[in-house]
């Protein structure tokens, strides 16, 4: 069985048939759903989606995108709405220096607060990040009080920033881009990643994977960016199948009891 360990079930393309999406995930041998929600008004439909259905879990938080929309939503928000039992994660948080659709300080005070939040929880942080290297390991490696753990999702940055997150303790997390005939550099770091530290993920209905690309990704197109990763590794599909579900249920340890 696989884990989608970031998508996105809420969003129009997929959120309109959710059964749907789920039906053609599991026959494709993935089980287990991690529901991501980047704005605090999709916290409360990302929860009940994992209320709804079997198999799928919740974060709340908020996108360095939507940080300069979001300046109320601190620590204390994010640690009360974290309550819910469903809820295994913060975020997606962090930095993106690409786009720059938020203030960078202000993405830098939102990402601060999440990392509050997810080491008084003691809950997983989900971390976005582009074109932000230092500064997103700056603060990730800032003191505070209660363990920090978390996945680096979507990995796209430098082996040297890899190398550094590992260092950390994060995990890291590819999506169908490492599939992509241009991602050549994302490959040998995938290659590099420790079997106990990766887990792959859709981020649909963004960036489907080779040979789904320009179709609406869905989670169902993890199996994939797994086979594809199985490959690039040296390993068999089942087994990595089995260390990414392993990995993901010790990271999100909520989640593993929940199963």
């Amino acid at each position: 069985m696989l884990i989608d360990s970031h998508c996105h079930l809420n969003y129009a393309s997929l959120g309109e048939d959710v059964p749907g999406v789920l039906a053609r995930a599991r026959a494709a041998g993935v089980g287990g759903f991690l529901a991501i929600s980047c704005r605090q008004n999709e916290w409360d439909g990302v929860i009940a989606l994992a209320d709804a259905h079997s198999g799928v879990w919740a974060s709340v938080g908020i996108h360095p995108h939507e940080a300069d929309s979001h300046p109320a939503t601190d620590a204390a928000t994010l640690i009360a709405a974290a309550q819910h039992p469903r809820v295994v994660a913060i975020g997606e948080t962090g930095l993106d220096y690409f786009y720059d659709k938020s203030d960078r300080e202000r993405q830098q005070q939102s990402f601060r607060s999440h990392i509050v939040a997810a080491r008084t929880a003691g809950l997983p942080i989900i971390v976005h990040t582009r074109d932000a290297e230092a500064d997103t390991l700056a603060l990730l490696k800032e003191p505070g009080q209660g363990t920090l753990t978390g996945v680096i999702h979507c990995f796209t940055a430098s082996q040297a920033f890899a190398d550094e997150a590992l260092a950390l303790g994060l995990y890291i997390s590819l999506s169908g881009i490492v599939t992509f005939k241009n991602a050549r550099d994302l490959q040998a770091t995938a290659a590099t990643i420790p079997a106990d530290r990766l887990l792959v993920e859709t981020d649909s209905p963004y960036l489907a994977p080779v040979p789904m690309r320009g179709k609406t990704c869905e989670p169902a197109f993890v199996a994939h960016t797994a086979r594809f990763v199985a490959q690039l590794r040296g390993d068999s599909e089942a087994a990595l199948a089995a260390k990414t579900t392993e990995n993901f249920h010790r990271l999100f340890a909520k989640a593993a009891a929940l199963a």
